[in-house]
C-alpha cells in the first residue's frame, strides 16, 4: 500500500481533491496546519467516500514534522496545496507569504528528495501571468506577477524548474489554476474562508445567506464589456479531476510540465452575480467600490494543453457553479463551524 500526500489537504481545493482521490481508489494522507481550513472538512470527505484519510497536523515549514510523515508511510507522490492565498493580504504581509509559500515549498522538496519521492503536483496560479496581453492565455505566455501572492507562485515555478534541471529524475506537474468556485454536489464540503472572503463566490453566498449586507464589486472601470473584472471560473470538482489526471500523468515519466486548469471562458463579476440571482432566485445587492491593489482587468485560460496531454477538460457549467455554491452555503450558513 502506498499513499498520496496532500499538503494543505483540509483546505477548499485539497478536500475536494482528497474526495476525488479516495473515490479513485487512492490512499490519502493530509498534512495541514489548519490556519485557513478545518479538520471537519476531512471528516465529511471520509463520510462521502466511505473511506478513511490519515490526518496529520503540521506545517510545511517544519522539516522534522514532514520527515516523520515520510519515515512512517510509503508515499508515492505529493500534491502540494499548502500556501497563503489572499492577494490583498499578500500586499499587506509580503514576508509571511514568501516565508510560507516559497520557504515551505523548498523545505518540502528537500524532504521529498531525502526520501527519494520525486513525483510532485504543484498548486500554482494564473496570477503568474500578471496582466497578460494575450487572451486566452496559453502556458507559453510571458510571466510576471502583479502582487506578492503571484510572485510567490512564480518564484516556486522557477524553483521547481531549477530543481528539475539539476535532477531530471523528478516528475513535476505545475497546475496553473484560474478561479475555483462551487462545491461538491452533496453540499457537505465547500469553500469556508476565514473572516471576510477574498474571493467573489463566497462573498456572494454570504450575502445570500444573510451574513453580509451587500457585495462589494471592486472596480467597474476596467476595459471589459461591463467594466467589471473578467475571470475564468472553474468548478472545484472539475479542478479536483485535473489533479487526478496530472497525478496519473506523473507515472508516465513526463519530466516537468505546465498546465492551465480553466474553462477557457471569461465571465465578468456582474455576469456571475446575474447568473446567481437567476439560477437561485435570490437577490444579491451590490455596490461598486474602488479597485483592489494587485487586481487586473481580464484573465481567462487557453486549456488546450491540459486536454491534449492530460486528457482533461471541464464538464461543469456556470449554472452548476452558482447552484452548487449556494447549495453548500445554505446548508452550512456558518461554514464548518
Amino acid at each position: 500500500m502506498s499513499y498520496v500526500l496532500l499538503t494543505g489537504g483540509a483546505g477548499y481545493i485539497g478536500s475536494h481533491t482528497a474526495l476525488a482521490l479516495l473515490r479513485a481508489g487512492e490512499q490519502v494522507i493530509s498534512f495541514d496546519n489548519y490556519s485557513n481550513s478545518s479538520a471537519e472538512s476531512l471528516k465529511r470527505v471520509e463520510f462521502l467516500a466511505g473511506k478513511p484519510i490519515i490526518q496529520i497536523k503540521g506545517d510545511v515549514r517544519d522539516r522534522s514534522a514532514l520527515a516523520d510523515v515520510f519515515k512512517q508511510y510509503p508515499i508515492k507522490a505529493v500534491i502540494h496545496f499548502a500556501a497563503l492565498k489572499a492577494v490583498g493580504e499578500s500586499v499587506q504581509k509580503p514576508l509571511a507569504y514568501y516565508e510560507t509559500n516559497v520557504g515551505g515549498t523548498v523545505t518540502l522538496c528537500q524532504v521529498m528528495a531525502e526520501f527519494n519521492v520525486k513525483r510532485l503536483v504543484f498548486s500554482s496560479s494564473a496570477t503568474v501571468y500578471g496582466a497578460s496581453e494575450v487572451m486566452p492565455i496559453p502556458e507559453t505566455a510571458s510571466r510576471s506577477a502583479t502582487n506578492p501572492y503571484g510572485q510567490t507562485k512564480l518564484m516556486i515555478e522557477h524553483v521547481l524548474s531549477d530543481l528539475y534541471q539539476s535532477d531530471d529524475s523528478w516528475d513535476i506537474a505545475v497546475l496553473r489554476y484560474f478561479n475555483p468556485v462551487g462545491a461538491d454536489h452533496s453540499g457537505k464540503i465547500g469553500e469556508d474562508p476565514n473572516g471576510i472572503p477574498n474571493n467573489l463566490m463566497p462573498f456572494i453566498t454570504q450575502v445570500a445567506v444573510g451574513k453580509r449586507e451587500v457585495l462589494n464589486v471592486f472596480g467597474a472601470d476596467y476595459n471589459t464589456p461591463d467594466g467589471t473584472g473578467v475571470r475564468d471560473f472553474i468548478h472545484v470538482t472539475d479542478l479536483a479531476a485535473g489533479h487526478l489526471a496530472a497525478l496519473k500523468h506523473l507515472f508516465t515519466k513526463p519530466g516537468i510540465g505546465y498546465f492551465n486548469l480553466g474553462t477557457g471562458i471569461g465571465y465578468s463579476v456582474l455576469d456571475i452575480v446575474k447568473c446567481f440571482i437567476e439560477v437561485n432566485q435570490i437577490n444579491i445587492p451590490y455596490v461598486i467600490t474602488q479597485r483592489r491593489p494587485g487586481d487586473i482587468g481580464c484573465c481567462y485560460a487557453d486549456p488546450t494543453r491540459a486536454l491534449t496531454v492530460l486528457g482533461w477538460k471541464t464538464e461543469k457549467t456556470l449554472e452548476d457553479m452558482v447552484r452548487d455554491s449556494w447549495n453548500w452555503q445554505k446548508n452550512n450558513p456558518n461554514g464548518y463551524n
